[in-house]
């Protein structure tokens, strides 16, 4: 059950969002529970205070009270995966937008056009990555961990050292062997030694990437150009 939250404080937009995501959960065969917002404050109550949770959020970013961008920052504690989608009339907040690694960036004056398709996307990833977790299993014991909580792999000896949002767990296996096993492209090598997650890479800054965390890991220099073209092919593809 996939669950979607639409704010804006546009009322005839709100009802056209909602029913244009009605319409791509029928086309992806998905099911889900839509909740609208026209108050900026009644979402962030929500999510904060009442603790819902949503998969996936259009937001206006031109609103009273909050501005989107501003939503975006506060929730990212309660929901770090959440999808979200902007819409606003102005270009020049495409910039933020991929700073706050947002899923997608839709103009007002495209929204028939591009809507239909961000909304689709994020539907078809969402339920991907849901269904995508590695595997670590020994005689001893058997843990699954979700792809989207990866941060960074390392090797460490004869095992691979994989931090994720619960914690480090080793396994005993190269790096390599571990990177073809995940067989995903969000995961690149910033170093012989070290895999990085793109989904939670915030910037590059001085050879280094520094994830969402505050985290900062080197980037070796035969791997630091490779790794911006993989950045930005990958972050082009959803703003």
């Amino acid at each position: 059950m996939l669950h979607i939250a639409i704010c804006d404080d546009n009322k005839a937009a709100v009802q056209a969002h909602k029913e244009m995501a009605e319409i791509c959960l029928k086309q992806c065969k998905s099911a889900g529970e839509i909740e609208v917002y026209t108050a900026s404050s009644n979402l962030l109550y929500d999510i904060i205070e009442d603790q819902f949770f949503f998969d996936l959020i259009l937001l206006d970013i031109e609103m009273p009270e909050n501005t989107g961008m501003e939503i975006a920052e506060k929730i990212k504690p309660y929901l770090p995966n959440v999808k979200i989608i902007f819409i606003t009339s102005h270009i020049e907040y495409a910039i933020d937008a991929f700073e706050l690694s947002v899923f997608r960036y839709v103009p007002k004056a495209e929204v028939e056009k591009r809507l239909f398709a961000a909304i689709q996307d994020a539907i078809k990833l969402i339920e991907l990555e849901d269904g995508k977790t590695y595997i670590i299993q020994t005689s001893s014991r058997l843990e699954k961990i979700p792809y989207r909580e990866i941060y960074y792999i390392e090797r460490d000896g004869k095992n691979a050292s994989i931090t994720a949002a619960k914690g480090v767990s080793k396994v005993r296996k190269s790096l390599q062997q571990v990177h073809q096993e995940l067989n995903a492209e969000e995961f690149i090598y910033i170093d012989r030694g070290c895999i990085v997650n793109l989904i939670h890479i915030m910037q590059i800054k001085d050879s280094m990437a520094v994830l969402k965390d505050g985290k900062a890991l080197p980037i070796s220099r035969s791997h630091l150009q490779e790794v911006k073209e993989q950045l930005n092919h990958y972050w082009g593809t959803h703003i």
